[in-house]
């Protein structure tokens, strides 16, 4: 019965009752009572007439929620239907809001208690603000700043508003406002911003409320990235601003509107300006935080204020030297000041803390490519030496004079501070990837588990960095490396943490230096580091060494390939932490044996001086040993290695014999697997030896039996009805099936005799494989077939026409009513069927033409499908498809044909998944699919009609006119909120830009900005008068000009006179 009463909107809605309703909401009830409020409130919130009532329940209710779920209702009504709205309605609404905000903040008590609500409306002021300012509410900032001048809180509240208005045109308007509406509002506060300003500075002179400056200095820094530069410079608000900084509760505030400032990009108009802002900064700043400071310290121990002060002071310097270095470099006043400031900035830099490091290291970064890049253009032998890696005395006579005196010079001004910087990334290096033994945060020594991006996005820069502090200086890199790691040894200095980020760095900074100091430097660190393996005691402080020497060593192949001595040494010190159990130690040396080899490969399958045979063939006579102690990947891994270095082996007789011997213990197993299953086809059923068979076939290439062992399993699975497929038995069979067809797909797609060994092995495999999959239960297809299909198919490419019939007749339908049923099962067959239907349309694309045309429907089905996809991969992979498969036809005698049956449907498709916001990433696709279609019908490519001709009530001039026509009605019932007006002007754009990509994209990204809107025709009506006035203008100028408007379109009478 209430619930009827409140669904009845003729006449003021019952507020107790919608508080009660609204507080069963949210309340603690049955959950009964919370479904049934829960639909009433939608039902309310979804009738368009609720919004009418709106005024009503704020002026009668007390209830914040009951507030908030009104407000919600007008917001909904303002972000879509506020132009279509009478004009009334729409000055009503805004007055009453305004009314409500200024009654609330102009007491202080009010303004406090009604914090949260005055925000909401606050928001939705500005939401009417987008809407209805300039064009319909001209007053609004004098009437906004007029207001703010009668009372500090009504005051405090209008710079919030101001902040909103400044964030909601400048920061988030993309994607929310179409690019003319953008322009408008800028256009707007870019002109009235001098009343703004001087309410700023009055505020900032003369009051002493501290909630209202702060909510001033917010303001501001919100405001002072677009603001015109003359109120910054020419008027007291750098003074002002500098003027509280030292205060403690504005600091923070102040030092980002400084921040925000010193970002400031343009010519070197106000140069003097800065520099007198960066001088009275630094000697603020030394008596708020003297230079003498432990920094890192006193942010571990700082309260939440002080470490955004560190934070901020963090960006103030990275913006300014960012833009304005260049300017203190000038007098030694300025350098004094300015190497000050780079030396807060390195002690800033060693603060722990994530946040802080990125933005100084970001800073080093560039700051170092700066000081480097000119080095290399320099016409100068010895500026190039110097890139090189060879010393130079600081002043050669041939760059005394000029630029490369200079350039030397600013180096020398950086040096100090450059030192320092190598230190620092020394100290903090960020750990590469292939380093797998962490530390965890119970401070044992592990195996890591995850990677982690963002360290090694830190890395990446980091290590750039250093190259480039190494060619600036390479002996200082080297002396302070080499002095860091006999503290090492020395003890005085020894943690795993400073041994790892020492030779993070060495590893990183290989190849900055000439190959001699290179020698010379690895030497030491590797004999050292060796030494320190020796006399070092503790499993997991040898674990952390061993991680250390693996890493380094992988990281100078050249070094390695030069000496063959420390090579081998290497090699055995690897084979020996292969028995090391301690966990990830066998890990990395078999990844750092396999990175090695790929660069060294030649190295082992040559006798070397001194030696009686190569190395390879001693590595295989003590094959067994070395690998004894790891796990089956780490097996397969090694394996991979000693195949590198035998495929570099040029004579094919050793290669051969190699490839035995390595081959010796899995053959042996596998053919006594093999040998007992002929005997016996259940020996096979055994868990041990699937597992066995499992690992030969990750390890080899002895696929013989392949085929009898795969049909076997699939027969396996088969016998257990559907579940089985979830059972740890089957899904090992499983596995050794997947690993069989891994092992055909790679042996095909490197087999290189190719014509040969495609005649060889596909036709036996079809059935086997196709016919398997064909005909198991859905759960027991492999999607392995699929992939193992479309590289057939990539590799011998037409010679598979034939084909192609016999691969769809086994896994086309049967797949698609797999993957067809919903979204998400089986998302490894999705994308790769999708994969194999490319391969076949780029490479088999005849074989597609002589499909029937029922089977024709089903791929193209199948594509919408896939492109209707929210996940990423698959609807990427069907408009890839959807493109090449358009381009082909286009090109082929069925032309007309298939885009009579197909072009509608899939213009109609893609519109569908364009105005989906769920499939935004596929934007780009999108349009080019659409910019195909229109070219096709714009170009006449298609000559036979689109429409129906037999059934159609009239003949159109040409496809092109059809399909404007077809897709004008298309949008228009699409978006009813949309006038016919607006949606023939956005069709007709489409059709005059398909040759210019980038307005046709440009134009379709307002259209979906715009499609959100309900826009009457009354917005551009206002403007006719002031346009048409701006357009003389513009015509009297270029008159004004000769030869701007060309003299045949001149009136007779004016060429006359």
């Amino acid at each position: 019965m209430a619930a009827e009463k409140l669904r009845d909107l003729s006449q003021p809605i019952d507020v107790p009752l919608l508080d009660a309703t609204v507080a069963a909401f949210y309340g603690t009830g049955s959950k009964e009572e919370r479904n049934a409020a829960d639909q009433i409130l939608r039902d309310l919130q979804n009738n368009p007439d609720m919004w009418l009532q709106v005024m009503h329940i704020l002026q009668n209710t007390q209830n914040l929620n009951t507030k908030f779920f009104a407000l919600q209702v007008l917001e909904g009504v303002i972000k879509y239907r506020w132009n279509a709205l009478p004009v009334e309605q729409r000055d009503g609404m805004k007055n009453f809001i305004s009314d409500v905000i200024v009654q609330l903040s102009g007491n202080d008590a009010s303004f406090r208690s009604e914090r949260l609500y005055v925000n909401k409306l606050n928001i939705i002021l500005v939401q009417i603000l987008k809407h209805e300012w300039p064009a319909r509410w001209r007053s609004f900032i004098p009437d906004l700043v007029s207001a703010a001048k009668t009372s500090e809180t009504i005051c405090e509240n209008c710079m919030v508003i101001l902040k909103l208005l400044s964030e909601e045109v400048f920061d988030f308007s993309r994607g929310e406002m179409t690019q003319q509406k953008i322009k408008e509002l800028k256009q707007s506060l870019n002109s009235e911003f001098q009343l703004i300003h001087e309410l700023c500075l009055y505020v900032l002179s003369a009051s002493q409320r501290t909630e209202l400056i702060r909510a001033t200095l917010s303001t501001l820094h919100a405001f002072l990235s677009w603001i015109p530069l003359g109120y910054i410079f020419e008027s007291p608000l750098l003074e002002t601003l500098l003027k509280f900084f030292p205060l403690p509760a504005y600091r923070n505030l102040t030092l980002q509107c400084l921040t925000e400032v010193a970002a400031l990009q343009f010519g070197n108009y106000y140069d003097v300006q800065y520099v007198k802002m960066y001088n009275i900064f630094m000697v603020q700043l030394q008596s708020i935080l003297p230079p003498t400071s432990d920094i890192p310290d006193a942010y571990t121990k700082g309260s939440t204020e002080e470490q955004a002060f560190i934070q901020n002071l963090a960006l103030f310097f990275t913006s300014f030297y960012k833009v304005h270095i260049r300017i203190l470099e000038s007098t030694q006043e300025n350098i004094a000041a300015l190497l000050v400031g780079l030396e807060y900035l390195i002690n800033i830099s060693y603060v722990d803390d994530t946040e802080v490091f990125k933005v100084c290291l970001d800073y080093w970064n560039s700051l170092v490519s700066e000081l480097f890049e000119p080095h290399r253009s320099l016409d100068n032998p010895a500026a190039a030496a110097t890139l090189m890696g060879l010393q130079v005395p600081a002043m050669l006579p041939g760059m005394v004079d000029g630029h490369g005196s200079q350039l030397l010079q600013r180096r020398q001004l950086y040096a100090g501070p450059m030192s320092k910087l190598r230190m620092l990334m020394i100290c903090r290096m960020a750990k590469p990837e292939e380093v797998l033994i962490v530390e965890d945060e119970n401070g044992n020594i592990v195996r890591e588990t995850l990677k982690d991006n963002d360290v090694l996005v830190q890395y990446k820069i980091m290590r750039e960095t250093l190259i480039y502090l190494s060619h600036l200086d390479h002996d200082d890199t080297e002396k302070q490396m080499l002095r860091k790691l006999s503290k090492q040894l020395s003890g005085e200095d020894w943690t795993w943490n400073n041994l790892n980020t020492l030779c993070w760095a060495i590893g990183s900074i290989s190849g900055s230096m000439m190959e001699e100091q290179e020698n010379r430097f690895l030497v030491m660190v590797i004999r050292d580091l060796l030494n320190l393996c020796e006399i070092t005691k503790g499993k997991d402080n040898k674990a952390v060494i061993a991680s250390n020497i693996m890493y380094v060593v992988g990281q100078y192949p050249r070094f390695l390939r030069a000496h063959w001595k420390f090579l081998k040494t290497v090699v055995n010190k690897l084979f020996e932490f292969m028995h090391e159990t301690h966990p990830g130690v066998q890990d990395m040396a078999c990844d750092t044996f396999l990175k090695i080899v790929q660069k060294c490969k030649r190295k082992f399958v040559i006798t070397q001086v001194g030696e009686n045979e190569p190395f390879v063939s001693e590595l295989l006579t003590g094959l067994p040993t070395t690998i004894m102690d790891l796990e089956p990947h780490q097996i397969h891994s090694f394996y991979e290695s000693v195949g590198h270095m035998i495929q570099a082996e040029s004579d094919a007789q050793k290669r051969d014999e190699y490839l035995q011997r390595l081959m010796e213990l899995p053959n042996q197993k596998w053919l006594e697997i093999i040998g007992q299953a002929h005997q016996n086809v259940e020996f096979l059923k055994d868990q041990d030896v699937i597992r066995t068979v499992l690992n030969i076939l990750q390890a080899s290439s002895s696929f013989l039996y392949s085929g009898t062992l795969y049909e076997l399993i699939s027969k396996s699975i088969t016998e257990g009805g559907p579940y089985t497929s979830r059972t740890s038995y089957v899904k090992l069979l499983r596995s050794v099936k997947r690993e069989t067809l891994k092992l055909i797909e790679t042996f095909l797609d490197k087999a290189e005799d190719q014509p040969q060994i495609g005649k060889q092995f596909v036709p036996p495999m079809m059935d086997p494989v196709l016919g398997d999959y064909a005909r198991n239960v859905p759960d027991a297809r492999e999607s392995e077939v699929l992939s193992l299909f479309a590289t057939i198919v990539n590799k011998y490419k037409s010679a598979m026409i034939e084909d192609v019939p016999r691969i769809f007749e086994a896994v086309f339908q049967c797949t698609l009513e797999m993957i067809t049923k919903n979204f998400e099962d089986y998302p490894e067959h999705r994308l790769k069927f999708f994969s194999l239907l490319r391969a076949i349309a780029t490479h088999c694309f005849p074989a597609l033409i002589c499909l029937s045309s029922q089977q024709l429907k089903l791929v193209m089905d199948s594509i919408i499908w896939a492109f209707r996809h929210t996940e990423r991969n698959i609807a990427e992979t069907g408009l890839n498809l959807l493109l090449e498969m358009l381009k082909k036809f286009q090109g082929s005698e069925f032309c007309n044909q298939f885009y009579r049956s197909y072009f509608l449907t899939i213009e109609q498709e893609i519109f569908a998944v364009l105005t989906d916001t769920f499939h935004k990433p596929g934007f780009k696709l999108h349009v080019l699919v659409l910019q195909h279609l229109f070219c096709l019908v714009e170009t006449g490519v298609v000559t036979e009609a689109l429409w129906d001709v037999a059934t159609g009530p009239y003949h159109y001039p040409s496809n092109s006119a059809f399909v404007r026509e077809f897709t004008i009605k298309l949008l228009s019932t699409s978006f009813p909120n949309m006038t016919a007006a607006e949606v023939t002007q956005f069709v007709n754009g489409l059709f005059e830009s398909t040759n210019d990509l980038s307005t046709f994209k440009n134009h379709i990204r307002d259209f979906l900005i715009q499609s959100k809107e309900f826009s009457a025709q009354d917005n551009k009506d206002l403007y006719a008068e002031e346009a048409a006035a701006q357009r003389e203008r513009e015509r009297q100028r270029m008159l004004s000009i000769p030869g701007l408007i060309a003299p045949s379109e001149l009136q007779d009478e004016m060429v006359d006179s």
